[in-house]
């Protein structure tokens, strides 16, 4: 039989995820934070695109070193403006902001791979992977990197 502090926990999760979702707030943050990264992306891309077909560097490398670029984009306009209430130790949230990034670049990469190997143009795989792990990395980034002490 579940206890009464279990049967609590449980009906806590959905409760605070549905007070959260009725926050204009976290909305507007959401709205921020998607108009960095489709900065970051274009970064990204722009990036990618110029080292693939620019010096015919690995797709791999490419993404690898046009994630370093975007995630420096990104954390200071997401610190700067999207997570700007938030703010603390600017080396402490950027180490957490490199963790998620780099959980979100594991995804990507994963992705990439697959969808190249299907055989989707390169640039057009990166876009796809981008998008896919977008959701992992504001739910990171928001709970964790900018989280309010």
């Amino acid at each position: 039989m579940e206890s009464h502090a279990a049967a609590q926990s449980t009906a806590v999760g959905p409760t605070r995820a549905i007070k959260a979702l009725r926050r204009r707030q976290n909305w507007v943050q959401l709205a921020q934070f998607l108009v960095v990264g489709g900065i970051g992306s274009l970064v990204n891309l722009g990036v990618y695109t110029g080292l693939v077909h620019g010096t015919g560097m690995h797709y791999i490398g490419a993404a690898a070193l046009s994630f370093a670029v975007a995630v420096t984009n990104n954390y200071l306009l997401n610190r700067l403006w999207t997570f700007r209430r938030s703010r603390g130790n600017a080396a402490h949230q950027g180490a957490r902001f490199l963790v998620v990034a780099l959980v979100s670049l594991g995804g990507n990469l994963l992705i990439l791979r697959g969808l190249v190997a299907a055989d989707l143009g390169k640039v057009t795989a990166q876009a796809i992977a981008i998008v896919l792990v977008t959701p992992l990395n504001f739910v990171g980034n928001k709970l964790w990197s900018f989280r309010r002490s």
